[in-house]
This record gives structure tokens, sequence and C-alpha cells, in this order.
């Protein structure tokens, strides 16, 4: 076998179609885009709002708000103040969302906990949630508490 041997399978190249260049050719005059309309037009179709009558694409989806969009791994936690637990809890009370859920200060028990720093600590706590703020970490340690974070 040589070089001058090599032929592509057959049906595997083909020649394309030129149209517009005589009537002879098969494809003149019209060159396949039939008679007058917006397909026979150049730089015309694909406009997602023009759609011959039917309601257009953009009105037939659902109505929405604002900008952007609601990311959906974003994890919504249960927020609960150093103010609220000296409300509902005496000195060396364990914190932690099962408790909380008792003390009604959680929104949905399935979501996550996180301690924000809001408020004073007055008694020693042993606070047990998923996230804990920098300020209200040291705020519970100072009032003699100690903070876990659960996995």
């Amino acid at each position: 076998m040589k070089l001058h041997d090599l032929v592509p399978n057959p049906g595997s190249k083909k020649n394309r179609k030129r149209v517009g260049r005589g009537i002879s050719a098969g494809q003149g005059k019209t060159a396949g885009r039939g008679t007058k309309g917006e397909g026979a037009r150049s730089g015309q179709g694909g406009n997602m709002y023009r759609q011959g009558g039917n309601l257009p694409f953009y009105r037939r989806l659902p109505f929405m708000r604002g900008q952007g969009f609601t990311p959906r791994n974003q994890v919504e936690f249960n927020e609960v103040n150093l103010d609220q637990l000296t409300e509902s809890f005496k000195a060396d009370a364990e914190v932690n969302p099962e408790s909380l859920e008792k003390a009604r200060l959680l929104r949905d028990p399935r979501n996550p906990v996180v301690i924000l720093g809001r408020g004073e600590m007055k008694v020693a706590l042993k606070v047990k949630a998923h996230r804990v703020s920098a300020g209200a970490k040291t705020k519970i340690e100072a009032a003699g508490g100690s903070v876990e974070l659960i996995g």
C-alpha cells in the first residue's frame, strides 16, 4: 500500500451544496429558501419573541420578581442569639439543638443551628451547636461556659 492508494471510506466525504449558482445547478433562484416570508430574508428567524400568533416564549415563562436566583445548595441556619439563651436557660444547663427545640427557639428544627453574639451572657452554659460566631464564643467562655461544635 502506498500513500496514493489511501482513500476515505465511501460516503464519508460529501461535496458542499453550492446554492444560488444558476438554474442548472438545481438550487438557483430562491436557493432553497422558498418564496417570500421571514425564512426567505437574510438575518431573520430565531427571534424568541415572534412566534406567529402564539404566546411568545418569554411570556409563557412564570413571572418572577427581583434579580438573580436562590442557590440550590444554600444552607439556611436557625439563628439563636445570646440574649435568648440567657432568658431560656439556667446556669450550667446544656444547650443543644434538642433543648433549643423544646425551648421553642428554632424556626425549623431540621436546619442546623448557629449561635450569634447579640446580648450579654450572664450564666455559664455548655453550648453545642453547628456553628458559633467568634463574638458569641468569647462571651460564652468569658461567662465560664464552654462551646462545642457539632459536625
